[in-house]
């Protein structure tokens, strides 16, 4: 399982919004916990994949 921290994430909207995202980029097993500021996934998305996936959708992800 690999794993990003996220700055920005507040609600679970945001957290949706970016769930929504990585899964459609074919991440499985997406987690996120907004108390740790974190997102967790499986599958064939790269951490660099997921910055960018995240920064689309209007937060900063920190490799």
């Amino acid at each position: 399982m690999l794993t990003i921290t996220v700055e920005g994430m507040r609600c679970q909207n945001c957290s949706k919004s970016v769930k929504e995202a990585m899964e459609k980029a074919g991440a499985t097993n997406v987690t996120i916990d907004l108390a740790k500021k974190c997102v967790s996934w499986e599958g064939d998305v790269t951490k660099e994949q997921a910055k960018d996936i995240i920064d689309e959708q209007g937060f900063d992800a920190i490799l």
